[in-house]
Formats: structure tokens, sequence, C-alpha cells
């Protein structure tokens, strides 16, 4: 399983005097303030857990003001789900040039889901302290449900499949249930290859596939490159 790199810290360069709270007094490009308010909630959010992080800390550890934050993010769901999308897109772009790589769909989910985890890892305290309170609030919890439903079918796409209509949303719903398992069994893989995490992604790909195949929206098992893309 191939690894990628794709951390890109930036500095701003030095700029005249204003009233900042960044250490340095430095301002830096309007466009680096959503990955620095992101950056910063992330931080925060290991070190402290998510649920006690204000908005105000936030802006802070970042260097910014409350109003520079809330012109990027206006709640902390919206850095969440900012967050997420930066994963996202993390994940579509480590697979630009596979299209013509072949396997089987099943490989193809396999690797587009481990990218995935391969762009949270630097993150995993974070990731599990948000996780922790979010299951802690159902509303929030039941308020990103939406975001998360939507990457999934990102996830989808990226592995050559359609996420659109009936069979689109089964795939996007039963790949979103094998990436929470696999999930769970990250926040507590302590393997470096991630092994652990891999064997129960590979499971629940392998059970996703059968239940396709029962369903009526696949080929047996092991039929052809595509067994559970049909439609």
């Amino acid at each position: 399983m191939a690894r990628k790199a794709t951390d890109k810290p930036r500095r701003g360069e030095n700029a005249p005097r204003r009233r900042t709270s960044s250490k340095g007094g430095a301002k830096r490009p309007r466009g680096d303030i959503p990955e620095r308010v992101i950056s910063a909630a992330l931080d925060l959010a290991a070190g402290e857990g998510w649920r006690s992080v204000s908005m105000a800390a936030i802006a802070a550890k970042a260097g910014l003001t409350l109003a520079q934050v809330h012109g990027a993010f206006p709640s902390k769901a919206a850095i969440v789900e900012g967050f997420f999308g930066r994963i996202d897109a993390q994940v579509l772009a480590g697979g630009e040039g596979d299209e013509d790589a072949g396997g089987s769909t099943r490989d193809r989910l396999f690797d587009v889901l481990m990218r995935r985890f391969d762009a949270l890892n630097p993150h995993k305290a974070a990731v599990a302290a948000i996780i922790r309170d979010s299951v802690a609030d159902p509303p929030a919890l039941m308020a990103g449900a939406p975001r998360f439903l939507h990457s999934m079918a990102w996830m989808v796409e990226a592995a050559g499949l359609s996420s659109a209509g009936l069979s689109g949303a089964v795939r996007t719903e039963g790949l979103a249930l094998v990436y929470l398992n696999a999930l769970r069994v990250w926040l507590a893989d302590d393997t470096e290859d991630m092994a652990k995490t891999m064997a129960a992604l590979d499971w629940g790909l392998r059970q996703a596939e059968m239940l396709m195949h029962l369903c009526g929206f696949g080929a047996p098992p092991g039929a052809g490159e595509d067994t559970p893309a049909a439609g």
C-alpha cells in the first residue's frame, strides 16, 4: 500500500504592523485563514477535547481575530465540515492518474478508503476527540450525517463507481457502514502500517460485496472486475 504525504505548511511574508493576536504580528495571506483555523481547532481538540474548545480559543491559537474566524467558519460544526472537506480533497487528489489502474471494485474501494485513513492519520487524536464528543451530542451527530454521506459518495465516485440513483445510494450507504466499522478499529490501531485497520476494511468490503450480490446489485464475488458495481 503506497503512502502519500500531502502536508503543505506555508508561512506568510512580512507585512505592515497591525493589531493582531498572532505572536509574530505578521499578516498572512487572507486565503490562508481557513487552513489556520482548521489547524488551530485540531490542535486544541487533540489537547483539550472538542466540546470544551471555544471559538475565541481557536482564534487565539490561530493568531486571528474572532471576526476573521467568523468570516471563514461561522461555527465549530462548519470547521469540522471544512476539515473533512479537506480530507475529501486529499483523497481525491491522491488518486489522480489512477483511473486506469484496474483491479476489482473491492480493491479500488479498499485503496480509496486507505488513502482516507492515511490522510486522517496525522490528526488521529483530534478526530477521536471530535467523534467522542459528537457521539455524546446526538443533535450534532444527526446534523453531521448528511455531510458524512456526502463524503462517502465522493469515495464511491473515486473508486470508479456511480453514486447516483437508487443503486448509488445503496453503494454509498453500504460503504459508509464499512467505513464506520474500519474507523472504529483505526481509532485503536497501534500498528505502524495500520494492519488492523486494513484487515477490518478488507473484511467489511467482502461482507458488503456478498450482501450487494444477495440484494441483486452485483455479480457473485469473484465473477469479474466490477463485482458490486453493476448498474
